[in-house]
């Protein structure tokens, strides 16, 4: 990752994406380190497509782990959710 909260993957075939980083946050229960990242594309419903991985904070090069348990998946969409409602509140003060 970068300074601009921005990394690089390439896919299986060698194309290149840059995603920015929206969060990053450590699981005291599962021991892990979670990141959540989008590539700024919209899914089928015009919402921004949003990933999230494991990954390793403590390396050089970050490798991106798939999340495994419907337990952690839980722990990511409450913590969004969360956030959403945050900027829901703020864009209708804004009003």
């Amino acid at each position: 990752m970068d300074e601009k909260n921005q990394f690089k993957l390439k896919d299986e075939y060698g194309n290149e994406t840059i995603y920015d980083v929206l969060f990053t946050f450590d699981n005291e229960e599962t021991k892990k380190s979670y990141i959540v990242y989008t590539d700024n594309s919209l899914d089928e419903n015009n919402n921004v497509q949003v990933f999230a991985s494991v990954y390793h904070k403590d390396t050089d090069n970050t490798k991106l782990e798939p999340i495994e348990t419907d337990k952690e998946w839980q722990v990511i969409e409450k913590i969004l959710e969360t956030i959403q409602e945050e900027v829901r509140k703020q864009t209708d003060g804004e009003e």
